[in-house]
């Protein structure tokens, strides 16, 4: 379990104020967050992001942060994540070791935040791959042999300076699959479920565009 630090007490109350005044932001749906063994799924538009739902999350609420491994080059935005319990992962390789520390943080009663895409989406489109938004279904897994608790949240984007975004934070999502593991389609459907719930929070398709009405 993630130990409580004096220390990142003072830095979160004092990070939360400065980002607050660059990105004033809007919460909902925190009062339904379950507290212990939780995935959050956010949608990626912005590097900011993890640092933008970590610092609305309560001081004591104990989250580790699966973030790209880039993120991570710089020497100032590396000391901050770590600190809002970030680790590394390296996209596009097997980084057992980083799945490894991600699924012990929830099954010891800790909660991890993840984006089921896997890299930021700009007008729909993956920054990395250049493929249309969608998600990867290595989140469905994690959550399903951990067994924790999934739940959508919607980011919105693009941040821009002192302009007011918004967050919400969905209701749990309860993954349906067979056998113990479910199959690798299951899986995939689970992380498409998640993925297409966080963005309808905001009134989105997967990759941003509004929702039509019918």
């Amino acid at each position: 379990m993630k130990p409580f630090n004096p220390f990142f007490t003072v830095v979160y109350y004092v990070a939360r104020v400065l980002v607050s005044v660059l990105f004033p932001t809007t919460v909902e749906g925190l009062d339904r967050l379950p507290r212990n063994g939780v995935l959050l799924c956010p949608n990626h538009s912005s590097n900011w992001d993890p640092i933008l739902v970590a610092l609305r999350l309560p001081v004591n609420y104990r989250l580790h942060i699966m973030a790209k491994v880039d993120l991570f080059k710089n020497p100032v935005l590396a000391w901050i994540l770590r600190r809002l319990g970030a680790f590394p992962v390296s996209r596009g390789s097997s980084d057992i070791q980083s799945v490894k520390t991600a699924m012990q943080a929830i099954k010891s009663g800790d909660n991890l935040l993840i984006f089921p895409e896997g890299t930021t989406i700009h007008n729909g489109i993956g920054y990395v791959d250049g493929l249309p938004a969608h998600a990867k279904a290595g989140v469905a897994v994690i959550g399903v042999r951990t067994g924790a608790i999934l739940v959508p949240v919607f980011v919105d984007g693009p941040k821009r300076l002192f302009h007011r975004t918004r967050i919400i934070f969905g209701e749990p999502y309860t993954p349906v699959y067979t056998g113990r593991h479910g199959t690798s389609e299951e899986m995939q459907k689970i992380a498409d479920d998640i993925l297409t719930a966080a963005y309808a929070l905001g009134g989105q398709a997967v990759g941003g565009k509004p929702l039509c009405n019918e």
